[in-house]
């Protein structure tokens, strides 16, 4: 692990009223950086560097530099990221980084919080965790590990704040970072915390800006790159030093190229916010830059998704401008967009995507259909491309240079009063905004830079001030670990309790021994305490004592049963809360008894059989899940048979094998409903004779859990899943051909690379995935990594489901 601690401020109260308002983008195109040589020298010993900082270009022959001291000299001092995405911190010349962390991160779609903190006249003469190392770096309150370097020397002077030249996002003639900062404080002489820079919410659990309140120093600095008079007050120092930076390459020219940005890490405004841009982590092979705001592409067909959805109420605009490359016989594409369609082919004529195209002449592509864009002619350099879309109302619209074209050939469109739209949806998928290029270039424009035309009325930017509330997660008292947490623990072999961290009472719990071959156990409170169920065999439910003893107000208690607290093994818990032991549900023709929580979209049911075809049972949603588990109580021969949300009616899948999507004739007897599932032929494992039963049911909830499929690319950079939060837990499982069930978490991955896998149909103790099964877990979803068939076959299909840690609203970038 890669990780020294939890964050350092868990439960500080407040939002803390501090929200900024402006970032400066980096372009490595245009080599942006800038640059200071102190007229004195400060404290050489003792310093911090904090900022926020949203990535960019992800790249693997460069590295990203954040803060450098003395590029053109020997020794010189950098922190920055790596080529592969790793963390650095280095203080001679040369290729390789002195120390790094082992953690990567590479989430483009929200922002970072770093911190290095230094102090060489410290006796501890280490880089791992004691609050008087030499070099402590954190990232959103959490410190991490770094090495591979020798400790400097104690007292030793380096070069930051000597009298040498010292730049922030890049060095002139080597390497250029791309992407954005904010909230940059130097502080000369003091080796501080994060606490001094940053809080948790105790509104959200998120860490966020505080404003800095102490001393900065003889070298200490505070650029809040708010000052847009001219492009050299970009640099202004705001802490009273006059420390102020030279600005190199960074433009207030109108256009694509103006680089002050209102993309911020908190939710000051509907125009102040965390911006949707471009996806490097979702494209057709060519990604992003300048910001990921920017695609060209060469001799191929090349898409790229944004990293939001568009939600499916409010009102969204956003623009494009058509780059110089753009002659009029090379393809562009501006519009609406499936997470699931090709980016490697043509948008023009495809399923799943509503766009204004240009290759000969401008046409409109409706989910397989085309038009003209008027009257047809071709999109050239300088053309401004815009979309407005009211998900709400099932329409969509595109213009060009502010006239708007219609469902037809003509150009009367008026998203302002909802007139005359270019599309009008039937049930769309969720759909994201897709830049499309061959042989040109395309500049997409959320809002975060002024808009060339004014928006329709009514229609908002697309940030996450403007996204919807979450039910889960905006409140102290909803947070997602109140409805579903991980806990970690060692056994004892004697009876003790465990706590989780969100004093939740679960309902279900389900724990695996990680560091030991035993059977899942899976407990609920429907059936009761000691009643045993395990997944990765068909046994009947047993009743152990000493197993699962009680469900408390804050956790569990466990007695000695070796398959949950075998002394000196790691296990592993996984908690859902439900209703307590349920309730009477006459909603199917078979009385079940229900324990639902309908805000969680989690129930648990039980019935009893009676021996009879084609029967219905209530689950207490009231909505229609997603993923059925079901598992005969009595018999013990009988698999968890298992539905997915686009299963027809007979088939299924087995919890407790590895084995593809089957099918059985009238298994089901017909597809669920926002009330009942149905259950089908008697004989079967969910309709044998008299036998007691229970499912476990799941529904989707936004920015809570997520349930889809995904098709695999067979590539190491493999498919990206947006779910609209940051994932606490992942399981996903191959349905076309044979592949295991495999669980992920936050609590035993605690950064990423996310390579920690247990099996649910294996009794087999935690393994590591590298290069079997790795993910990433980022702030909207995740992003396979592995290219073996279990998790990304080329054309392979796989199912999933997500729980939340963050809701994207809210969410820093992991």
């Amino acid at each position: 692990m890669s990780v020294i601690g939890s964050n350092i401020l868990a439960g500080a109260s407040g939002q803390g009223g501090y929200f900024l308002t402006n970032s400066l983008r980096f372009r490595s195109s245009a080599s942006a950086y800038l640059n200071r040589t102190p007229a004195s020298a400060g404290n050489r010993r003792t310093w911090t560097w904090s900022g926020w900082v949203k990535r960019s270009v992800l790249s693997s022959d460069a590295n990203d530099p954040l803060f450098q001291a003395n590029y053109s000299g020997t020794p010189w001092f950098i922190l920055g990221f790596t080529n592969d995405n790793k963390l650095q911190v280095a203080q001679t010349a040369g290729v390789s980084p002195s120390w790094e962390t082992t953690a990567v991160f590479r989430d483009p779609s929200a922002w970072y919080h770093i911190v290095l903190a230094v102090d060489t006249t410290s006796a501890t003469s280490t880089m791992n965790g004691s609050s008087t190392d030499r070099f402590r770096l954190y990232v959103n309150g959490t410190q991490y590990v770094i090495s591979g370097g020798s400790v400097p020397s104690q007292n030793a002077d380096l070069q930051v704040n000597n009298t040498v030249s010292h730049t922030i996002g890049g060095y002139p003639s080597v390497e250029f970072m791309d992407g954005y900062l904010a909230e940059v404080n130097f502080i000369d002489g003091q080796a501080l915390t994060p606490s001094s820079f940053g809080e948790t919410s105790a509104t959200t659990g998120v860490w966020i800006p505080k404003k800095y309140t102490g001393t900065y120093g003889t070298n200490g600095f505070y650029l809040k790159f708010t000052d847009t008079t001219s492009t050299s007050t970009l640099g202004t120092d705001f802490s009273g030093n006059s420390n102020t930076w030279t600005v190199n390459n960074i433009s207030l020219t109108s256009g694509s190229t103006y680089d002050s940005m209102n993309d911020v890490p908190t939710l000051t405004s509907a125009t102040v916010a965390n911006y949707a841009v471009l996806n490097p982590l979702d494209t057709g092979g060519t990604a992003p830059s300048a910001g990921n705001l920017q695609l060209t592409a060469g001799a191929a067909e090349r898409g790229v998704r944004s990293t939001f959805a568009i939600p499916t109420t409010g009102l969204y605009y956003a623009e494009a401008l058509v780059g110089t490359n753009q002659s009029g016989a090379t393809d562009i594409a501006f519009g609406f967009v499936a997470r699931t369609t090709n980016l490697t082919a043509t948008p023009l004529g495809a399923s799943n995507v509503w766009a204004i195209y240009s290759s000969a002449t401008a046409q409109i592509t409706r989910n397989g259909s085309t038009t003209n864009a008027g009257a047809g002619t071709a999109l050239v350099s300088g053309d401004v491309l815009q979309l407005a879309i009211d998900l709400a109302n099932n329409k969509g619209w595109v213009g060009k240079n502010n006239t708007w074209f219609n469902g037809t050939t003509g150009t009367d469109g008026n998203p302002s009063t909802g007139a005359n739209p270019t599309f009008t949806f039937s049930s769309p998928p969720e759909l994201f905004v897709l830049g499309h290029c061959y042989s040109s270039t395309i500049d997409v424009n959320f809002g975060q830079r002024p808009f060339s035309y004014t928006p329709p009325t009514g229609f908002v930017r697309l940030n996450t001030f403007n996204l919807p509330t979450p039910t889960i997660g905006a409140t102290a008292s909803t947070q997602a670990n109140d409805y579903f947490d991980v806990s970690l623990y060692t056994g004892s072999g004697s009876t003790q309790t465990i706590t989780n961290s969100s004093s939740m009472q679960p309902d279900f719990v389900w724990i695996k021994s990680r560091s030991g071959v035993y059977d899942h156990n899976i407990f609920d409170s429907v059936r009761g305490v000691y009643k045993q169920l395990v997944t990765n065999a068909t046994y009947a439910e047993n009743n152990y004592t000493t197993s699962l003893t009680a469900f408390n107000s804050n956790g569990f208690s466990l007695g000695s049963d070796i398959g949950t607290n075998n002394n000196g093994s790691t296990f592993v818990a996984w908690q859902w809360k439900a209703n307590g032991a349920g309730s009477t549900n006459t909603q199917g023709s078979i009385t079940s008894t229900v324990s639902a929580n309908t805000t969680a979209g989690f129930s648990i049911v039980t019935w009893t059989n009676n021996n009879t075809a084609n029967q219905s049972v209530g689950h207490g949603l009231g909505v229609t899940p997603s993923m059925i588990i079901t598992k005969d109580r009595d018999n013990g021969t009988y698999n968890w048979a298992t539905w997915f949300t686009g299963f027809n009616k007979d088939e299924y899948l087995l919890l407790n094998t590895t084995g593809a999507k089957a099918s059985y004739n009238t298994l089901w007897y017909q597809t669920p409903t926002s009330s009942v599932f149905y259950i089908g032929s008697t004989g079967t494992g969910v309709n044998a004779g008299t036998d007691k039963m229970v499912a476990y049911c799941f529904a989707p909830v936004a920015g809570y859990s997520a349930m889809g499929s995904y098709t695999g690319n067979g590539s190491s950079d493999g498919v990206f899943v947006f779910t609209g939060f940051r994932p606490r837990f992942v399981m996903y499982k191959r349905t076309d051909s044979t592949g295991g069930w495999i669980m992920y978490d936050t609590a035993r991955d605690t950064s990423n690379v996310v390579d920690l896998i247990i099996e649910a149909q294996s009794s087999g103790a935690e393994g590591t995935g590298s290069p079997f099964a790795d993910i990433d877990f980022v702030s909207n979803g995740f992003k396979t990594r592995g290219t073996s068939s279990a998790i990304n076959a080329s054309g392979g299909t796989y199912i999933y489901m997500a729980f939340c840690e963050s809701p994207f609203k809210f969410s820093n970038a992991r």
